[in-house]
């Protein structure tokens, strides 16, 4: 079996909190009366985006990240600096070599 590794891309993200209510059309308010214990259980500080799979519910301090077809996904906030980390310059993909 051979190995791989995963091509560095660059993705834009933003963390978002309560604070921030609903953000550009990409968090909702957390609605699903079918689940109203967990907003309680967290206070009502949850929202909600749509991604490849679905509704999911982002948590206050959570990362909301753009994927590279425009997705979007959410990682905790205590993974998101051990995945990913801050770009100062752009980053341009270079030819591979023949």
């Amino acid at each position: 079996m051979s190995k791989w590794r995963k091509k560095p891309i660059v993705l834009e993200a933003f963390q978002w909190h309560v604070a921030m209510g609903t953000v550009g059309g990409v968090i909702y308010p957390y609605h699903d009366d079918a689940d109203i214990d967990f907003d309680q259980l967290h206070g009502g500080r949850c929202g909600m985006i749509e991604t490849l799979e679905g509704g999911f519910v982002v948590e206050d301090g959570d990362w909301v990240i753009t994927g590279i077809k425009g997705e979007k996904y959410s990682c905790k906030a205590e993974i998101f600096p051990q995945l990913y980390e801050p770009v100062d310059e752009i980053i341009t993909p270079t030819s591979p070599m023949l």
